[in-house]
């Protein structure tokens, strides 16, 4: 038996073998079904990264990206703390107006408790740009101006305490400095080479939201809104959108290049509120940059005066001057004591080049002459009595407070009453000595003071009332009554040049005789 099992045990034995060869292939093509030899472990492949959108198709940019990419990090914001008011109002409180969750249906949560005060500061925001890798940053004046605290917030969400450089209401323009080093920053490119229809974008912070890039074009030059502190303005327009909280970003070009600071928008809410509209005005680089050199190095900004009364050359300032055309400023007065006086400029001289550089309206000329320094020597080009000639003239320094540029009021009729105004539709009486004091006028300024005017007449049309000094009438002074009479005369019924005084400035008005 134990033989016979021997034997079985032998056959049992190769019959499970090839039992378990069998087992083991079959297990083998199973394993090699589903699991294929060497990529057991093999992940899915990843789908390949979509590639960045064109620059440029057929011809034709279609993204600014790398201009943003470029120029974004150098933009900042900019939170200033400035003490309240004693008497300013608490902000409006919506929870009076509109339901709150947990509150009644219908019912708000009530008004402030009358011992809840407002905060003894409030902050106002706004942007600002790095010009330096040391931290040097431009904004404008009205974003930091009386300000106890700013705080300066980087796009990468640093944060730092700024100090100020420098202030600058004239020009709205202002200099801070945070510590740190290797800061993104933008070059400050030539804004006088920029031209109407350049694509440019605006970056800032618009009303507190985060930074943000818009797109527009250069719409206009050498714009004057009359909104800042002063008359040093020569804003660039642009319709790419700006908001409040824009204020002291940047303007840039297509080269990445800073080529303005945002300062004002035209809105339809008027100067305090409203968004938008497609207008909206930068301060020029070359124009800021001049202002930050000098705020650097002394904290101040110097400027040059000739100290001259001046006005635009119309049509009708033309014809009566015999002019060719109506390029270059006119001179209506000359300050005593001035640089132009001491230069021998005169009245009725029209400024037609500084240094060999066209001026053909005021506002560059103003602009050119403030961005010179005291005492610096300049030549001016004038047609003095149809003649062309070059005058030499060291100008003068700027009053700071004289600074804001004060225009003739032309909505100030007076009161009127009838009365036989004659041609001019005004009742006039020699200018006293006492009426000039009250008139805060140089005693022997002469000229004939308006007593009343028609509402009607020639001279109401132009803006004339009462308190109006009459110094010239077409360019003859004028001291009397008779005087006034004769130049009139000979007028006949061609238009009159009157040269007004009026606050301290002089204006040159065309009338057309009733």
């Amino acid at each position: 038996m134990l033989h016979k099992f021997t034997k079985q045990s032998g056959a049992n034995k190769l019959s499970i073998l090839l039992l378990i060869v069998l087992l083991s292939a079959a297990a083998g093509c199973k394993s090699n079904l589903f699991n294929p030899p060497n990529e057991a472990t093999v992940s899915p492949a990843s789908p390949p990264s979509a590639p960045p959108a064109p620059l440029v198709v057929d011809g034709v940019r279609t993204s600014y990206a790398d201009v943003v990419e470029k120029t974004s990090p150098a933009v900042v914001r900019i939170e200033a703390e400035v003490a309240r008011q004693q008497n300013q109002q608490p902000p409006l409180n919506l929870e009076d107006f509109f339901d709150l969750p947990g509150a009644p249906q219908g019912q708000g949560r009530g008004p402030v408790p009358p011992t809840q005060q407002p905060p003894p500061t409030q902050r106002g925001v706004g942007s600002g740009v790095i010009v330096s890798a040391d931290g040097t940053i431009l904004t404008n004046n009205h974003v930091v101006e009386g300000a106890q605290k700013i705080t300066v917030l980087m796009n990468d969400d640093r944060t730092y305490e700024a100090k100020v450089v420098g202030l600058d209401a004239p020009s709205d323009l202002a200099v801070l400095k945070i510590e740190a080093a290797n800061l993104p920053f933008l070059n400050l490119g030539n804004s006088d080479n920029v031209r109407v229809g350049d694509v440019v974008l605006a970056i800032g912070n618009p009303l507190g939201i985060g930074q943000t890039v818009t797109a527009g074009i250069i719409s206009a030059k050498g714009r004057r809104t009359g909104l800042s502190d002063g008359s040093f303005e020569d804003f660039l327009q642009t319709d790419a959108p700006i908001n409040r909280g824009n204020s002291g970003g940047a303007l840039v070009n297509l080269t990445g290049e800073l080529i303005g600071i945002n300062s004002q928008i035209l809105s339809t809410g008027g100067r305090e509120g409203g968004g938008s509209i497609g207008i909206g005005f930068s301060i020029p680089s070359n124009m800021a940059k001049g202002v930050m050199e000098q705020l650097v190095a002394s904290g101040k900004v110097r400027r040059g005066m000739l100290g001259v009364g001046i006005q635009a050359v119309n049509d009708e300032i033309k014809s009566l001057f015999g002019l060719k055309d109506t390029k270059g400023v006119l001179i209506n007065d000359v300050k005593k004591g001035s640089a132009a006086e001491k230069a021998g400029v005169k009245r009725d001289d029209i400024i037609i080049a500084i240094n060999g550089e066209t001026i053909d309206d005021t506002n560059t000329l103003r602009n050119k002459v403030a961005g010179t320094l005291p005492g610096t020597e300049i030549r001016l080009k004038i047609v003095r009595e149809g003649q062309e000639q070059e005058i030499p003239v060291a100008l003068g320094e700027l009053n700071p407070e004289s600074a804001k540029n004060v225009q003739p009021n032309e909505n100030n009729k007076g009161a009127a009453k009838p009365n036989e105004g004659g041609k001019l539709g005004l009742n006039l009486q020699p200018l006293s000595p006492s009426i000039a004091k009250q008139l805060e006028l140089p005693e022997d300024v002469g000229g004939v003071v308006v007593s009343d005017v028609e509402p009607n007449g020639a001279a109401a049309k132009i803006g004339i009332g009462r308190g109006d000094v009459i110094l010239t009438i077409n360019r003859q002074p004028v001291k009397s009554l008779e005087d006034v009479q004769a130049a009139l005369d000979k007028s006949g019924d061609k238009p009159i040049l009157l040269l007004v005084a009026r606050k301290g400035q002089t204006v040159y008005l065309t009338v057309r005789p009733s």
